[in-house]
């Protein structure tokens, strides 16, 4: 098969080559870009570059002027001293009569409270009411004058002298006691042992009530020409406390740690008091008449203080045993919440203490009445 004739080929035209402005132009143009892409390349590709680490300053050297010679300082004025106003003298308050707080008790107890009342100022708050009332608690005749005598603190030691003495033999007396605190009447018994030995002596006296217990107050010394001479006192209920009466050392102590006070020949206690009275008023009744007085240093559990009684008339006496015929002796309240104390001594009985009553600043009172005397 025959080919077919190849077509003529067609006629080529010549390129015309471009122009030198055009060409230099973009010349320009690829430096610039190349010049740009190598100025931000490093904050755009790769890894980050460390910081340019900075220059130390460069060392600058001053000249320092030293300051100028301060000028002298004027002298500071002169301060004239205020003078200070004289001080006034601190105000003296006067001292105002201490007001003795009235005891809050409404019933009289076994025997006189051993501690001192309270004492309250002018300047002091008004004293409470005393407490609803409580069971009452009598008094023995032999504690009757202590709470008039410890609502102030000791006197000095005082002593009428004995001249003459006339003790009653050994005896246990047996009293009836009637009290009335706040309008309630109420009832104890008491009895008194008193053993006369010749030479010593041992008194006691005992205070019992239904509800209430009993109390003891007790006695022990030597006899001598001026009467008793106690070398122990003790008070005892639910605990005993004691005074201890020591001439060699010219002190009389206490166990409850209280101080001691001075002995002085004569001095008694609480319940060789009543019996050193009745001994006197035997041995020279013409002495002791109607006006005279008779003071004793009187020792209880933790002090003492001086007792005076004044001798009345005589009076007939009814009590439980029988009517006697009795001379009577008075401690007249010496402060305004005092006790008032009363003792009748018999003279047909050795002038044994046969009464004794208390009264109370208020009205209360306790009275006890001998009932029976018997053999020790």
């Amino acid at each position: 098969m025959k080919a077919p004739p190849a077509s003529p080929a067609a006629p080529q035209t010549p390129r015309a080559a471009p122009p030198w402005g055009l060409l230099g132009l973009l010349a320009v143009a690829v430096l610039a870009l190349h010049a740009l892409v190598l100025q931000t390349a490093p904050l755009r590709f790769g890894l980050a570059l460390a910081p340019e680490t900075p220059h130390p300053p460069a060392f600058v050297t001053r000249r320092i002027e030293a300051p100028p010679a301060p000028e002298p300082a004027a002298p500071p004025p002169t301060v004239q001293p205020v003078a200070k106003p004289a001080a006034k003298p601190p105000a003296i308050k006067k001292k105002k009569a201490a007001v003795q707080r009235p005891p809050a008790q409404e019933t009289i107890e076994f025997v006189a409270p051993t501690e001192p009342e309270p004492v309250l100022t002018a300047e002091a708050s008004a004293p409470e009411p005393p407490p609803e009332a409580a069971v009452p608690e009598p008094e023995t005749a032999a504690e009757a004058p202590a709470a008039s005598a410890e609502s102030a603190p000791p006197a000095g030691p005082s002593q009428t002298p004995v001249t003459a003495i006339a003790l009653p033999a050994s005896a246990r007396l047996d009293y009836k006691m009637t009290g009335s605190a706040k309008g309630l009447t109420y009832y104890a018994n008491a009895e008194l042992a008193w053993n006369n030995a010749g030479s010593a002596y041992d008194a006691r006296m005992t205070v019992s009530a239904l509800f209430l217990g009993a109390r003891s107050l007790a006695s022990q010394g030597q006899l001598g020409p001026e009467g008793l001479a106690p070398s122990r006192f003790s008070d005892k209920s639910k605990s005993e406390v004691a005074a201890h009466f020591e001439p060699d050392k010219g002190q009389i102590s206490f166990s409850a740690n209280t101080p001691t006070v001075p002995w002085v020949k004569g001095a008694q206690d609480r319940v060789s008091v009543f019996l050193q009275l009745g001994g006197m008023l035997a041995g020279q009744p013409e002495r002791f008449a109607p006006g005279a007085s008779i003071s004793l240093y009187t020792v209880g559990p933790r002090d003492a203080d001086t007792w005076t009684f004044l001798v009345e008339a005589e009076e007939q006496l009814a009590l439980p045993m029988g009517t006697l015929r009795t001379l009577k002796l008075t401690r007249q309240p010496r402060r305004e919440y005092d006790q008032k104390v009363e003792i009748w001594f018999a003279p047909a009985l050795g002038y044994l203490p046969v009464r004794s009553k208390v009264t109370q600043h208020s009205g209360d009172f306790i009275d006890q009445q001998l009932r029976a005397v018997n053999p020790p």
